[in-house]
C-alpha cells in the first residue's frame, strides 16, 4: 500500500502566505472603516433629509433624577370582595372665561355712534356700551403734489417757491414708496416680480426694471451712511464674525450661479450688525476688513479665522454651540460617550440662561462662571483628552472628539470675561433674513448687487437689534439723507437716530 505523505511548505512559502494574510488583513480593516464611515454618512444624509433640523437634546435619564424600584414589594394579596354601589353623577357645566386681549392702544380708533331707533328726547344718558371690531385698510398709492404758484416783480426778476429735499432727484417715487420697496423685498422677501403684480392691482404699472432702478439710487443714498456703520461696528472691542453663501449671477460663468459670501460682523455691545460682501469664502474678506481691528473676535472653527491668531491685539473666542452640533450628531453612533458631553453642555448652557434671567453684569456673570462653569469644563476636558484614543478617529463620536480638543481653549475663553458669550448664536440669527431671502428671490442680479444686499441687511439688522421699526427708519433717513451733512452722518445711525418731525401721509393728501 502506497503511503502518500504531503512535502511540508517551504520558508519561503510560508513568509509569502504571512504575507498575504497581513494584506488581506489590512484590506479587511480598511474595508470595515470605509463601511463605518458609509454608514455614518447615509445617516447624517437621512438625518438630512427626513431628520428634524432642531438640534434639541433630552436626556434618555433625566440628570438627580431618583431612582425608583422596578420590582414590587413582595405582599400577599388581599382577599377579593365585590360590592355593588350606586351613585348619582351630576355634570356640572364651567363657566366659560373670555380669553379675548384688548387691541393695542397705539391702533386709531374710528368711532360709529348708533343711536337707538325711538325717539330718546328727554331720556337721560347712564352710560354706554362699546363693541370693537378689528379691520384693515389695504395699502393703496397716492400722489403728492408740489403746487408752487410763480411771481415776477416789478423789476421783472420771477420768484417760486423751493422744492423740497427728494431721495432721488427728478424721479417719481416718494420716501414712502421707496421704504416699501426696500422693507417688502428684505422683510418681506418678495421680490421685484411680485412687487410688480401688487402695484398692478392697486391700478399702476410700474416695469421691474423701473423698480430695480429705484432700488439702485436708494442704495447710492444709503451707501455713505453704511461706510460710517462700518467705522462704527469695527470700534467695538468685541465682535461676533459668520458667512453664509448667496448665489450671483455672473456674466462669466453660463448657465451656473457664482457662490458668493456675505460676512457677518456683529458688535455685541454696540448691538451693530455689518454685512459685508465678497466673492468669495478665502481669508482675504476678513483680513482686509479687520486690518485695523483690536479686541475679541468669536467665530466658529472654519480655518480662515486661524490667521489672527499670530496678532496680539486680537483675542480668538470658540463657539460652544458648533461644538456640541458635533456631538448630538454622534448620537447614534455612540450614545453613552455623546450624551455625557451634552449633559455637561446643558449644565453650562443652564448656568447661562439663569444670568440672562437673574439680568446679572459682567462681573457679577464672570463670578458665576469661575465658581461654576469652570469646573465643568475642568471635568469635560480631562474626559476628551482620555477617550480620544478609545474611539475610532473616522466615526462621528470621533470626529466630535477631535473637533473640541484643539478648539477647547477658545471655547474656554469665554470664561475668562463676563462680557463674552457661550457661543456664536447672536450672529447666527442675524443671517435668518439672507437664508429666507434666497428661498424667494433665488439669486442676486450681480456682485454690484449683492453689495446693495449688504447694505440694506446691515441697516435693517441694526434696527431690529436697537428695537426699532425699520420700515420707520428707513422712510425718515430715506427723506433726510439728500441735504444731511456728511459730517454728522452717524447721527442716522440706529442707536443714535432721533425721528424728524415728518408730516404724514394723512397731513400730505
Amino acid at each position: 500500500m502506497a503511503q502518500s505523505c504531503s512535502a511540508p511548505f517551504s520558508v519561503q512559502q510560508i513568509a509569502h502566505l504571512q504575507e498575504a494574510n497581513d494584506r488581506l488583513q489590512a484590506e479587511k480593516e480598511q474595508l470595515l472603516a470605509e463601511k463605518l464611515l458609509l454608514q455614518e454618512e447615509l445617516k447624517e444624509l437621512k438625518r438630512l433629509v427626513f431628520g428634524q433640523k432642531r438640534e434639541r437634546f433630552v436626556p434618555a435619564t433625566p440628570p438627580n433624577q431618583l431612582s425608583l424600584p422596578l420590582d414590587p414589594p413582595s405582599i400577599k394579596p388581599a382577599e377579593v370582595v365585590y360590592q355593588r354601589v350606586q351613585y348619582e353623577r351630576v355634570m356640572l357645566k364651567a363657566a366659560k372665561v373670555a380669553l379675548r386681549q384688548p387691541f393695542p392702544s397705539h391702533l386709531p380708533r374710528i368711532d360709529i355712534f348708533i343711536e337707538p331707533s325711538v325717539d330718546v328726547a328727554g331720556m337721560r344718558k347712564i352710560g354706554e356700551e362699546i363693541t370693537e371690531e378689528l379691520d384693515l385698510k389695504p395699502a393703496s398709492l397716492f400722489v403728492r403734489r408740489y403746487i408752487r404758484p410763480r411771481y415776477v416783480s416789478l423789476q421783472e426778476t420771477f420768484h417760486i417757491g423751493e422744492l423740497p429735499a427728494r431721495p432721488i432727484e427728478k424721479g417719481i417715487p416718494g420716501p414712502g414708496l421707496l421704504t416699501q420697496l426696500i422693507y417688502d423685498k428684505f422683510v418681506s422677501h418678495l421680490p421685484f416680480y411680485r412687487q410688480v403684480q401688487r402695484y398692478q392691482q392697486l391700478g399702476m404699472k410700474i416695469p421691474p426694471s423701473t423698480l430695480e432702478g429705484w432700488f439702485e439710487a436708494s442704495c447710492a443714498l444709503l451707501e455713505p451712511l453704511y461706510e460710517a456703520l462700518k467705522v462704527r461696528v469695527l470700534a467695538s472691542s468685541y465682535l461676533q464674525c459668520d458667512e453664509t453663501p448667496i448665489p450671483v449671477l455672473d456674466k462669466l460663468k453660463k448657465g451656473e450661479t457664482h457662490r458668493g459670501y456675505h460676512w457677518i460682523y456683529h458688535g455685541v455691545e454696540s448691538k451693530l450688525v455689518l454685512f459685508d460682501y465678497r466673492e468669495g469664502r478665502g481669508r482675504e474678506g476678513p483680513l482686509k476688513l479687520l486690518k485695523n481691528y483690536h479686541g475679541y473676535l468669536q467665530t466658529d472653527g472654519y480655518a480662515v479665522y486661524e490667521q489672527f491668531e499670530a496678532r496680539e491685539d486680537i483675542v480668538l473666542v470658540g463657539c460652544m454651540a458648533h461644538a456640541r452640533r458635533y456631538f448630538e450628531h454622534a448620537l447614534d453612533n455612540d450614545r453613552p460617550r455623546a450624551e455625557k458631553v451634552l449633559l455637561w453642555m446643558q449644565q453650562l448652557y443652564a448656568l447661562e440662561r439663569e444670568a440672562r434671567e437673574q439680568n446679572l453684569s459682567a462681573e457679577e456673570r464672570y463670578g458665576l462662571r469661575q465658581a461654576k462653569a469652570l469646573p465643568v469644563m475642568e471635568e469635560l476636558e480631562n474626559w476628551l483628552l482620555a477617550e480620544r484614543l478609545q474611539v475610532l478617529p473616522k466615526s462621528a463620536i470621533g470626529k466630535a472628539i477631535a473637533y473640541l480638543i484643539p478648539r477647547f481653549n477658545k471655547i474656554a475663553m469665554y470664561l475668562e470675561d463676563g462680557r463674552l458669550e457661550i457661543d456664536n448664536n447672536l450672529a447666527e440669527n442675524l443671517i435668518r433674513p439672507v437664508a429666507l431671502g434666497r428661498k424667494n428671490y433665488l439669486f442676486a442680479g450681480s456682485h454690484v448687487g449683492a453689495k446693495r444686499a449688504a447694505t440694506v441687511y446691515s441697516l435693517l439688522g441694526s434696527c431690529q437689534l436697537q428695537g426699532i421699526n425699520p420700515y420707520d427708519y428707513l422712510r425718515d433717513i430715506l427723506q433726510r439723507l439728500p441735504l444731511h451733512p456728511v459730517n454728522k452722518l452717524e447721527e442716522l445711525l440706529p442707536p443714535f437716530w432721533k425721528p424728524a418731525n415728518i408730516p404724514s401721509i394723512s397731513q400730505t393728501t
